[in-house]
């Protein structure tokens, strides 16, 4: 009987009472969404955590809270008991003790948290029309022809959108729609302003815009009658309403929403700027359309990390820990190893090449080179200095013998003209015969008057 109990135990899944908390846990956080939550505080406390714990009630029931510390910057004045709140919050269980709560994210007033809830149910309903899908909203023109804008004609708003329009592109033209922005019939003329420009079509864009102003004054930017007339104009609708901070339904609806009127104006005249921001939000919607299928996938692997974040697999991680450095132990001796061969074997390479290095010949070549070239040089400059001597001997002598000398000691070389024949005796020049007498210095021509048998002989000069 006992063994047998025994075994029945062992094929048993028994939970302990910490792991029925984690799962209970993680479903209730993985099965609801943020909530916004009506209620009557209660039990406010603030321990030395800084973190508030308080209790949530109406005529029937109540619920455990907490908000923690960082959370609590945003509270606009300490909350009180007794006080009609709306929370936003995440439905959660404390595993120590088992207890329902919610882990609250926003407290806000009742008074104001009903309006803002009243607006968060028309955002919804309108969402849920298709009113505020990017699908559906229509692209900007590159190059606009007239430029439509809707606002108060005596704001400031009017005086930035038209200075920015005129240094963008001072050509482009602009149709002012003079509506009220604020009060109770600014969201009736607004909506009137968009009806009638599309009616009209004389511009390509419009500029919805009002300069910035409390929340409450934003409110004609929120009503219906603006949402969907922004959605039924047939021209694109360019939003700069407010602060940077401030978002309004007609912001959503809109085809573009800006962060100030200025920037508005610069979104729709065209210019270099304004073509780079056209094709970041193409590079946007490019990024969306390819992260859609994903958002699914992040969800349940974001739910599947924090179910897996419960149940602490430490020795898993340990052992895998080991595993890794028992690894790059291995890896670290093996790279060593294998550094210590490649040394060796450099080691040995250097070895025979400084082994074969023709270094140590060509010492003894370059010397024998050097002493032969000093040879060659004495050789040389020898040989040079005893042809001189020779050639200066053989120049004194035809000097000797040159008849250059003869005519310096006043003779003449006579030849006959005009065949240049060397006359050697007087036969060989008879009177009236021209010669031509060529002296140390210069030159004669003369004619022969008389022969070798004359007695005197004499040469003239020709006429």
């Amino acid at each position: 009987m006992t063994a047998q109990s025994d075994g029945d135990t062992l094929a048993r899944d028994i939970w302990t009472i910490s792991r029925l908390n984690r799962e209970v846990r993680a479903v209730l956080e993985g099965s609801f969404p943020l909530l916004w939550i009506r209620g009557e505080l209660s039990n406010l406390s603030q321990p030395a955590s800084g973190h508030l714990y308080f209790t949530l009630k109406d005529e029937a029931a109540q619920v455990r809270c907490v908000m923690f510390r960082p959370r609590q910057r945003l509270l606009a004045a300490r909350p009180a008991n007794g006080q009609q709140v709306l929370v936003r919050a995440r439905v959660s269980l404390y595993d120590a003790r088992g207890d329902f709560q919610l882990i609250v994210e926003h407290l806000e007033p009742a008074g104001e948290g009903l309006w803002r809830l009243e607006l968060e149910r028309l955002k919804q309903r309108l969402a849920t029309e298709g009113l505020f899908d990017e699908a559906a909203k229509r692209p900007l023109p590159t190059f606009p022809r007239q430029v439509g804008l809707i606002t108060s004609p005596s704001g400031a708003a009017v005086r930035d959108l038209l200075t920015v329009l005129a240094r963008r592109w001072r050509a482009l033209p602009v149709v002012i729609y003079p509506v009220a922005v604020q009060g109770e019939a600014a969201a009736g003329e607004i909506a009137a302003a968009l009806t009638l420009a599309g009616r009209r079509g004389d511009c390509d864009v419009l500029i919805l815009a009002r300069g910035g102003g409390a929340y409450e004054d934003l409110m004609a930017f929120n009503d219906e009658r603006v949402v969907r007339a922004i959605r039924a104009v047939p021209l694109p609708v360019v939003t700069g309403i407010g602060h940077e901070v401030d978002i309004t339904l007609a912001d959503l609806a809109a085809d573009r929403r800006a962060p100030t009127p200025s920037a508005a104006a610069e979104l729709v005249s065209p210019s270099a700027e304004h073509l780079a921001q056209r094709l970041r939000a193409l590079g946007n919607r490019l990024r969306t359309a390819v992260h859609r299928p994903l958002a699914g996938a992040r969800q349940r692997l974001a739910a599947t990390t924090r179910h897996l974040g419960l149940l602490h697999p430490a020795a898993r991680l340990r052992q895998q820990a080991q595993t890794l450095d028992e690894r790059e132990r291995r890896v670290a001796l093996a790279m060593r190893a294998r550094l210590d061969r490649h040394a060796r074997d450099l080691r040995a390479a250097t070895e025979r090449l400084a082994a074969r290095s023709p270094a140590p010949r060509l010492a003894p070549l370059g010397e024998r080179t050097r002493w032969l070239g000093q040879r060659l040089t004495r050789a040389l400059a020898q040989g040079l200095a005893a042809r001189r001597n020779r050639l200066a001997e053989l120049a004194h002598g035809l000097d000797t013998l040159s008849p250059l000398g003869t005519l310096n000691r006043g003779y003449a070389l006579l030849t006959r003209l005009p065949d240049g024949a060397l006359v050697r005796r007087a036969s060989d020049a008879p009177p009236g015969t021209r010669i031509a007498a060529r002296l140390a210095e210069g030159q004669l021509t003369c004619r022969v008057e008389t022969g070798a048998d004359d007695e005197l002989g004499a040469a003239t000069l020709p006429n």
